[in-house]
């Protein structure tokens, strides 16, 4: 017999390979009606999957977040079915689920464009009205390669070379419908019962990408869409992507010379323009206030390390695919040519340590761990809590590239802090006020907090396991302290230790996770770091790593987003706009420019011949909080004529004001880090 034992902590019993929709059914009806997947032993499965043994079993209906993973993911495969259909030639490669929606990798020489969506979305809608079954079955591995070889898509063949590397013993497909009639792709699954269960569906977007993500390989077209359970919750989507698309920050951005990323500089490199750079150095000025206060020591490292170093970290060469490949002293590689070696044994030769390299710095906690370790430490100095604005580098896919929330090279407000033991608790409550004072200026209050545990049946994770319970214990006790809704995770924890992240909740809905706060055990017993304590005798700390941005370019490209590039008065590079309403007016305009650029506003002068009304409509495309106009009745009163760009109606900057008066209200908003609703 098997045995379900059920969310509620009930047991099943019930006939040895029976599928998880018979139990669904033993258990009601209206739950085998509503049923799209189910999930045993935390894995999510087909509602076909036998079951055998005892398992935690638990049905999933529309109202899981992993059901519309599944939905998405049968979706892509009915949407490349219809391609098919239109494109017999086309050669599919790789097509997974996304928190968004999902995409297909397609190899095809004749261009997909949004012209085409239409037609592919009512061949989809054919499918779907058919309501066919979704039908696995497998192949030993030897006869789905043959079956693969005789098909020719060499993506396919890959797909299953790297599925055999992962340990499969044999290769599934799934039929839309019926195998060996309907189409049908390799796949791992699950999916839902049939392709009735799809009810909302769209194609969103088309774009290029390359096999593996190397632009020096293959070439494809990657069509995106999305799919709902309900044509309400795609419609909510849709208005939602739209208001998304108006804040885009790769668009907003460059308009208002915040940065830009130049092809000529390199993919996923931001160079910060003037404008960008006064953002990013109020918001450094800002958290540096309180980092002081918390009693952080500033530090600089290189760009550039040792690979021994990552090698004792551990960073390398476990995390090489997304690290730059390191370098090696020139004169040893022309040696090594010399002598015949190619790059392939130089490869093996840097993996076995047999020769030495530097790396772009993929993490600052090395070098950090290298400064404590400089100095002895007695327990009287602990904590120790060292912070750097510190860029590093990391080799991201280029399909997976995206303006400033996904690049190659960021600067992390980084810190570490190393202390006792009984320490931890204190001061990841520290770190987390922190973050609490960041999110809550800039009037991000709508977030979530996420503790990453371990997953208790995986072997990846390092330490003693009652450290992980102190470690844990620590993390879900601070999380609390925040009074903000929060969720332990299992499986989510570092290899090294817990971690507590906060998932920001846009003014438009959108979750974003920025800030992390981790504990580790294990880089200090890597690198052997110690202190003195009170018994004289030597000790391992316990490490902390926090960066409450996350990275600069990411945070300020969430925050170009989340207040529509209309910055509060305290982050806007240019925070005044003087507008001249004639020629007869300049004089005037620039004493008053005068007086507030040495009030330590930042200001803009449009003393132009345009007429007023564009001088306004440039200074309002430029998101300029403050637009003072001055003519000749200003200039003979000594005011000017304020007009906010935010529509605040209960501010009391706007209207005919005293030049000083206005100056000074300015201040004081921007001593109290003021900033409209968003």
């Amino acid at each position: 017999m098997a045995v379900a034992i059920l969310p509620d902590g009930s047991k099943r019993d019930f006939p040895d390979g029976s599928s998880v929709m018979q139990l669904a059914e033993s258990i009601g009806k209206g739950l085998a009606k509503a049923a799209v997947a189910g999930r045993v032993d935390g894995k999510v499965v087909d509602l076909s999957y036998p079951l055998s043994g005892e398992h935690t079993v638990s049905i999933l209906t529309d109202r899981d977040p992993d059901a519309l993973l599944v939905l998405r993911h049968s979706t892509a495969h009915v949407m490349a079915e219809a391609i098919g259909r239109i494109w017999p030639k086309a050669l599919l490669a790789y097509g997974p689920a996304l928190e968004t929606g999902f995409y297909y990798d397609i190899a095809l020489d004749q261009p997909i464009s949004s012209g085409d969506f239409e037609k592919i979305e009512k061949e989809m809608a054919e499918i779907v009205k058919e309501d066919r079954p979704f039908t696995r079955y497998e192949l030993s591995f030897n006869e789905g390669m043959k079956r693969l070889g005789a098909e020719g898509n060499k993506y396919k063949v890959d797909n299953a070379r790297r599925a055999e590397a992962g340990g499969a013993a044999s290769l599934s497909w799934y039929a839309n419908g019926e195998p060996g009639k309907n189409w049908e792709d390799l796949c791992m699954g699950p999916h839902v019962p049939s392709t009735g269960k799809i009810k909302a569906f769209k194609i969103m977007s088309v774009a290029q990408s390359h096999w593996h993500g190397d632009v020096s390989s293959d070439r494809f077209q990657r069509v995106y869409g999305t799919a709902f359970f309900d044509q309400k919750k795609l419609d909510e989507h849709l208005k939602l992507q739209e208001e998304a698309r108006k804040r885009d920050h790769r668009v907003i951005g460059p308009q208002l010379g915040l940065f830009v990323i130049d092809e000529k500089v390199g993919q996923g490199l931001v160079l910060w323009k003037p404008k960008g750079a006064i953002v990013r150095q109020e918001l450094q000025n800002f958290i540096s206030e309180h980092l002081t206060r918390q009693g952080y020591s500033q530090v600089f490292t290189p760009h550039i390390g040792r690979l021994e170093l990552y090698k004792t970290s551990g960073h390398f060469p476990y995390y090489r695919e997304s690290q730059f490949p390191p370098l090696v002293d020139r004169e040893f590689i022309s040696a090594k040519a010399a002598e015949g070696c190619s790059c392939a044994d130089l490869a093996n030769m840097m993996e076995k340590g047999e020769i030495e390299g530097y790396l772009l710095k993929p993490m600052n906690c090395p070098m950090h761990i290298r400064i404590y370790a400089s100095e002895q430490h007695s327990y009287r100095d602990l904590p120790i809590r060292l912070a750097e604005f510190g860029t590093v580098y990391r080799w991201e896919k280029s399909g997976e590239l995206g303006g400033m929330t996904r690049v190659r090279g960021f600067t992390q407000d980084d810190a570490h802090l190393f202390c006792m033991e009984e320490q931890v608790q204190a001061e990841l409550l520290g770190c987390l006020e922190l973050v609490k004072i960041i999110l809550g200026t800039l009037g991000m209050k709508d977030y979530r907090v996420r503790v990453g545990m371990r997953d208790p049946d995986s072997n990846k994770y390092v330490g003693a396991p009652e450290q992980w319970d102190r470690a844990e214990h620590a993390c879900a006790f601070a999380a609390e302290s925040l009074g903000v809704p929060f969720t332990k995770e299992p499986g989510e924890a570092a290899f090294y230790g817990p971690k507590i992240d906060f998932i920001i909740k846009d003014v438009i809905g959108r979750e974003w996770q920025l800030g992390t706060v981790q504990v580790d055990y294990q880089l200090p017993e890597r690198f052997e770091l110690e202190y003195i304590g009170a018994d004289n005798k030597p000790h391992r700390p316990v490490m902390i790593h926090r960066a409450p941005f996350g990275s600069m370019e990411r945070f300020i490209g969430v925050l170009i987003e989340h207040f529509n590039g209309a910055f509060p008065l305290w982050l806007s590079p240019v925070q005044v706009a003087v507008l001249s309403i004639s020629e007869k007016a300049t004089d005037y305009a620039n004493r008053v420019t005068a007086k507030l650029n040495q009030s330590g506003l930042r200001v803009e002068l449009d003393d132009s011949n345009d007429k007023i009304g564009a001088k306004v409509r440039n200074a309002l495309l430029g998101k300029i909080p403050f637009l003072l106009t001055v003519g000749e009745k200003e200039a003979e009163a000594g005011t000017v004529s304020v007009r906010p760009y935010y529509d605040v109606t209960t501010d009391t900057l706007r209207g005919t004001m005293n030049t000083e008066a206005f100056i000074e209200e300015c201040r004081q908003k921007i001593a109290e880090k003021w900033h409209p609703a968003t």
